[in-house]
């Protein structure tokens, strides 16, 4: 059985270049794991940040289900903790803090095992022209497979 994504955050590699990444399980409350399977997800403008040690989920949107009890329900954008081995831990909090880079979330889905894992990176943020120069460079190499693709022999 291969992984089920919920959901990407598109947005992240536009904006950042990705150094390396990272899978952390994230602590989910309720019917939150429903709202997942439900695709009631969404993460672009979500960002992890260090609080007390541990790294948070901060702005994801996980939505309500009509069916849940709503007594018991949780803010849709309420800060989730996010899961890893302490070793990893202290290896992003050294990189984030001397060298100024970034963690984000990139992919939401449920592993092999059907737990909800969450696909992080530690990024560096792109200048514009980096941008500019992505998107010409996709562009081209998109110009050249068509031009493959239809060539006369």
């Amino acid at each position: 059985m291969a992984i089920k994504i919920i959901a990407q955050n598109k947005k992240a590699r536009h904006e950042y270049e990705i150094l390396e990444k990272y899978e952390a399980g994230i602590e989910l409350q309720g019917s939150e794991v429903k709202a997942l399977r439900q695709g009631r997800v969404n993460l672009n403008d979500a960002y992890c940040r260090f609080i007390k040690g541990e790294l948070w989920l901060l702005n994801a949107h996980i939505g309500h289900l009509e069916t849940a009890n709503r007594h018991f329900a949780r803010e849709e954008r309420a800060p989730r903790k996010l899961l890893l081995h302490k070793k990893q831990l202290h290896s992003l909090y050294g990189k984030v803090n001397k060298e100024g880079l970034t963690i984000v979330p990139l992919m939401l889905y449920f592993n092999e095992r059907n737990r909800a894992k969450l696909s992080i990176a530690l990024a560096k943020g792109k200048k514009l022209h980096d941008k500019r120069e992505t998107l010409k460079r996709r562009t081209l190499d998109r110009e050249a497979a068509q031009a493959m693709k239809h060539r006369d022999y």
